[in-house]
């Protein structure tokens, strides 16, 4: 006996179910991808400018280590994002650390909220900015100084210099 409930049309619900899952996940791809290229060239030309390995900027919870450095935090703070709702505390020591690397850049407190929503363009604007980074404002506002790049203890990272070529 066919009672007619629609098995017929569970395989056509489950294609459409399985169509609009891989569009999601395809576009959701695509955006990621997007956004890693952006914060990874972004933050290699802020990390140019501010004396710190600019291919520190395309590793993933690296460059949250020297964002945090670079604002005179300690970098293992970003070890804690993987606890769970450690990341929140990271990135409240995330967002201290932009603050003072942007008042090293002589910029004002508003600039962090631009850090918060678009982090990428927070970094472009510092980069590309004819503004001049100067981490002798950490001193003078009391902060310790950055633990990378100019101005730390450690020195800006020095790009290594091709050999001489060999007298043939």
């Amino acid at each position: 006996m066919n009672y007619g409930y629609g098995y017929g049309n569970a395989s056509q619900v489950f294609g459409i179910f399985a169509l609009v899952w891989g569009i999601a996940i395809g576009v959701s791809l695509l955006i990621g991808i997007v956004v890693y290229v952006l914060m990874g060239f972004s933050f290699m030309k802020l990390f140019r400018k501010v004396g710190v390995e600019p291919w520190a900027a395309w590793v993933p919870v690296f460059n949250l280590w020297r964002i945090l450095e670079l604002g005179g935090q300690p970098g293992w703070i970003s070890l804690i994002s993987f606890v769970p709702y450690g990341s929140f505390v990271t990135v409240v020591f995330e967002c201290i650390g932009a603050y003072r690397t942007g008042t090293a850049f002589r910029k004002d407190g508003s600039w962090v909220v631009l850090f918060i929503f678009l982090p990428y363009v927070w970094a472009w604007m510092l980069a590309a900015d004819g503004v001049t980074y100067e981490p002798s404002t950490f001193t003078e506002r009391g902060w310790p100084p950055p633990l990378v790049g100019h101005g730390s203890a450690r020195g800006p990272y020095v790009p290594p210099t091709a050999p001489p070529a060999a007298a043939v």
